[in-house]
């Protein structure tokens, strides 16, 4: 129990939740002058045809308010895209809704579906707003940990399938997988639908690298799967794509029915969402190779950055996704996760994540995650410390 300076009595809904550790560690690195590898954002700047057409959109009066599920004009550039990708028609004016990023249709759907005592699986290691999300929604977390060998990270079904109860409401989906760098196989996605056939279960896909799976393989999102389709919600981030997280634009994919009540919630959750990127967005969009020429632009970092960090006492685990690499320092060092990563912020000054924050109960791996979405120069500066170790 908290007290405000009006002497107000407040029950916190969320009594655990502290600053997140991306906050933590990004305000760690600026204080110790450290090299950023933590926190998930590019720092380069995106493709200036992009801000130009956001900038003929402002000129050309699209200022005001567009309509609750998203510009049009957006929703059926994504609706094109989709059906191009992964074979799968979604309706653009019933089952395309536009929102203020990823995070808030994670929020919005998690609303949407789960009722007071409602359980959602959750797969561990884990994006940090889905158990508070959870909550919130007065819904249950139900949490199964990923098994990791030798060949990383991959999802347990035999584990998720014990946890399936007639109070299950929903099972949370992320790949590729943020902070593993795991992709979904074919044989994931069979086993998936294997353990809903025949339930209410609803799934949520996050999806947002979608345009970030490497080695010459496909993103394999519950969309192309019609099964699965008919009861996903599947989401995506224009701000993970186009290299513009803070402009928080992403989108919905569902079936009618399932967006319809989406909506309910989205349009007193946020309303809408920013009309001229959204109309600048629609028009970049045009360009497939916009994101097309997305998953060899990262590979290359990649694997710059993976040539690198051989040449240091880190054990690198697999990543065919995302722009995140986990990297194993027990040759290095027996601290814990966080502890490690504020030696390795504060006196070798870079800045990553424990692993240890996306669990709920802090588990150990010795594991840390950096983010590879930088200048080649930063990575140099990086890695010119971190081989000195």
């Amino acid at each position: 129990m908290t007290t405000n300076n009006n002497g107000t009595l407040i029950e916190s809904k969320l009594p655990e939740v502290k600053t997140t550790i991306f906050s933590t560690m990004s305000a760690l690195a600026q204080s110790y002058q450290a090299i950023n590898l933590g926190q998930g954002f590019p720092d380069f700047d995106c493709n200036p045809a992009l801000i130009e057409q956001v900038h003929q959109a402002m000129l050309a009066g699209h200022n005001q308010y567009p309509p609750m599920p998203g510009a049009a004009i957006l929703r059926h550039a994504i609706a094109s895209k989709v059906e191009t990708l992964y074979q799968a028609t979604y309706d653009a004016d019933t089952e395309v809704t536009v929102t203020a990023g990823a995070t808030q249709a994670i929020m919005t759907t998690i609303l949407a579906c789960v009722r007071t005592g409602d359980e959602v699986i959750v797969i561990e290691p884990a994006y940090d707003s889905y158990l508070p999300t959870i909550q919130l929604a007065g819904g249950i977390p139900v949490l199964v940990s990923m098994r990791l060998d030798q060949h990383g990270f991959s999802i347990d079904w035999d584990a998720v399938a014990s946890k399936i109860s007639s109070k299950t409401r929903l099972i949370l989906i992320n790949s590729p997988h943020n902070p593993t760098g795991m992709s979904l196989t074919n044989k994931d996605l069979e086993n998936l639908a294997a353990l809903v056939r025949d339930t209410k279960i609803l799934l949520i896909s996050d999806e947002v690298y979608e345009h970030m799976v490497f080695d010459g393989k496909s993103h394999l999102s519950l969309a192309s799967h019609a099964e699965l389709a008919q009861r996903s919600f599947i989401i995506s981030s224009f701000g993970k794509t186009y290299h513009v997280t803070g402009w928080k634009i992403g989108y919905v994919l569902a079936p009618k029915v399932l967006s319809a009540e989406f909506r309910k919630v989205h349009q007193f959750n946020v309303f809408t969402v920013n009309t001229p990127m959204q109309i600048g967005i629609a028009h970049f969009m045009q360009e497939p190779a916009h994101h097309l020429n997305l998953p060899m632009f990262y590979q290359n970092k990649r694997d710059y950055f993976c040539a690198g960090l051989a040449k240091t006492k880190f054990k690198l685990l697999p990543v065919s996704g995302t722009y995140f690499l986990c990297a194993d320092y027990s040759e290095i060092s027996d601290r814990t996760e966080l502890d490690f990563a504020t030696w390795l912020t504060k006196e070798i000054g870079v800045a990553t994540i424990p692993l240890s924050a996306f669990y709920r109960d802090q588990n150990q791996h010795q594991l840390v995650r950096f983010c590879f979405a930088k200048q080649t120069k930063t990575l140099d500066y990086a890695l010119e410390r971190l081989q000195k170790i």
